[in-house]
């Protein structure tokens, strides 16, 4: 198996630029691999503007940043210029994969919270997968034009969400935190099926908010919401470990490389010319957004744990069935053709396995965990862990093929995820049905195992009544 091509179909735009500008190798992998890093910078100062603008309006935000970097790319007349174009553009999608998740859980009732929180992932992979279409269907064109065209594509999604501002609602809960419970009454009434259900609702936001107004004097002291992150009680550290471990997990596993790399298989099955790979790659991409579809609609049936252990136990089988058929092809132990066979079956069904729980589930359960106090910047934290561990997979990747081989790396990714099915046994709890007030007691907090008992049989008549 040879080794991974730092330029492959996700990033034709950029392999087409690097011949129209004249971009180096080096320049080019920092173009690609530099996102998850810049990425974070977004996801950090979300979480502040979000407690200070609000939700909908950070989302409002992250268009506009995203649109201005994708304006400057598409006109870009130098490499230099091309980089400022990717900061603008980083910074917006990292605002964009810390607010989503935490608004969407925010506003949606319980009993149906991880679907709609899941939407951004499947969004995220339908945006790629309308790209990749969009980049096969312009690839005939000319180096100077196609890759501009291309990525001018993707100013257009993001416009749409000036129109959506216009009727999406703030989120109840950040308004309560400002003092402006009559407006979030009103959102309540608008996205609960009775008055009394969205009163009820409000009564425990305002009790959550009551905790955090009050804890200033009093079990909070005087301490910021980042020293309380940094310094964090023994209930505190363990969200922490769940939260930003999850979002850790779902890139160490080593989805990017697969993903980005995975046109290296298919060109070893056959494959040579790019527009060959392009279509291979839509079909790849195909299969990950239906299996996030999947788990839209088990998410909240099924629970969260369970299909974290299906995606987790489902990655560790093959990725190592993956390490397999690569050392076996590499010593000659099988036949070219059956190598590749297996490999491209197991590169889609670690596409498939991670597609349908860990993929979106990391985000639903960041977003879900921490208290109202500390909940947009936790999960900012957590988005922040999650580039940076994506980061440095995209960028050690090509050395740790170099040093232990790619049957190797593989090998890696499978201990690791293997890992993460022990870290879904005793981190992860299942907070399905449950409010954002109430999953605090999960964690050790305000309620002991008797309270947990009742809020769960009070999830099961609400499920039940639904």
């Amino acid at each position: 198996m040879s080794s991974p091509a730092p330029c492959s179909p996700p990033s034709t735009p950029f392999c087409s630029a690097t011949r129209d500008l004249h971009i180096n190798e080096v320049q080019q992998e920092v173009l690609v691999g530099c996102l998850s890093f810049i990425s974070l910078l977004g996801s950090l100062a979300g979480g502040r503007t979000s407690d200070a603008l609000g939700r909908k309006w950070t989302i409002g935000l992250a268009a506009v940043v995203f649109q201005a970097g994708a304006a400057v790319m598409t006109l870009a007349p130098s490499f230099g210029v091309l980089m400022v174009g990717r900061l603008l553009a980083g910074i917006g999608i990292g605002f964009g994969i810390m607010i989503a998740p935490v608004y969407i859980a925010e506003i949606s009732p319980a009993v149906s919270r991880g679907s709609f929180t899941s939407f951004p992932e499947i969004f995220i992979n339908l945006g790629i997968l309308l790209g990749y279409i969009s980049n096969y269907a312009f690839s005939g064109l000319p180096d100077h034009i196609n890759w501009r065209v291309m990525l001018a594509v993707g100013i257009l999604p993001s416009v749409s969400i000036a129109f959506a501002l216009l009727v999406i609602p703030e989120s109840p809960r950040w308004l309560v935190m400002q003092g402006r419970a009559d407006e979030a009454c009103a959102v309540l009434l608008k996205v609960t099926d009775t008055e009394d259900e969205a009163k009820e609702r409000l009564a425990e936001i305002e009790a959550a908010a009551a905790g955090t107004t009050t804890g200033a004097a009093g079990k909070y002291g005087d301490r910021t919401v980042w020293q309380e992150l940094s310094r964090p009680s023994p209930v505190i550290a363990r969200m922490l470990v769940t939260g930003v471990g999850i979002q850790c997990f779902q890139q160490i596993t080593g989805i990017d490389a697969l993903v980005y790399y995975s046109p290296t298989i298919f060109r070893d099955a056959g494959i040579s010319t790019e527009r060959q790979l392009l279509a291979a790659t839509v079909a790849v991409g195909f299969f990950k957004t239906a299996f996030i579809a999947l788990a839209i609609v088990l998410i909240d049936r099924v629970g969260r744990k369970p299909l974290l252990y299906v995606s987790t136990v489902g990655m560790t089988g093959c990725l190592a069935a993956l390490s397999a058929a690569l050392f076996l092809q590499a010593r000659g132990s099988v036949s070219r053709a059956a190598g590749v066979g297996v490999a491209i079956v197991t590169v889609c069904g670690d596409v498939a396995f991670f597609s349908v729980g860990i993929g979106p589930i990391c985000w639903v359960v960041s977003s879900e965990i921490f208290p109202l106090r500390l909940r947009s910047q936790a999960a900012a934290l957590g988005a922040v862990a999650n580039r940076v561990t994506s980061g440095a997979v995209a960028m050690s990747f090509l050395s740790v093929c170099h040093a232990i081989s790619v049957s190797g790396a593989f090998a890696a990714f499978a201990a690791i995820s293997a890992l993460s099915v022990l870290f879904v046994h005793k981190f992860v709890p299942e907070t399905s049905g449950k409010t954002l007030e109430q999953i605090e007691s999960l964690f050790g907090g305000d309620g002991g195992s008797e309270d947990r008992r009742v809020l769960e049989l009070g999830d099961v008549e609400k499920l039940v009544h639904k």
